[in-house]
């Protein structure tokens, strides 16, 4: 299995960081990981990239519930970029919220690969890969 080449990790809770990390490091799941602690931080990075002319992350792990800007306001501003290559990019939303509304508000979004209710295991990483890096 190829790993990813770049994964951003949007989400406040640096516990969940850690072990995300962790388990992508275990999983060799991408060669680069950045993280982010709110939307604003992690849209700011993309948009970086962007005028830099390098290529986006192809897969973004997003928490909803965070200071600043929240998993939402990231979707929306995120959709309004121009296609250089966001069409190529995968976010799972990954959250607490077991709310039903909160799942189907992100199906709304035709860059949302999953909604991943937290804590998210090894076997749901090696998953992911398999779904979208194993043609």
């Amino acid at each position: 299995m190829n790993p990813v080449q770049k994964t951003f990790i949007v989400d406040d809770d640096p516990i969940h960081q850690f072990g995300m990390k962790r388990m992508m490091s275990r999983l060799a799941f991408s060669k680069e990981i950045l993280v982010f602690r709110d939307g604003q931080e992690a849209i700011d990075a993309v948009l970086d990239l962007l005028n830099a002319g390098e290529q986006l992350p192809s897969m973004i792990f997003l928490d909803l519930n965070m200071p600043i800007k929240d998993g939402w306001g990231f979707l929306d501003d995120f959709v309004k970029i121009p296609h250089h290559n966001r069409e190529k990019v995968i976010i799972y939303v990954v959250s607490s919220s077991i709310n039903p509304s909160d799942m189907e508000k992100a199906k709304q979004y035709e860059v949302v690969g999953n909604y991943i209710i937290k804590p998210i295991n090894e076997e749901v990483l090696k998953e992911i890969l398999a779904e979208n890096f194993c043609q």
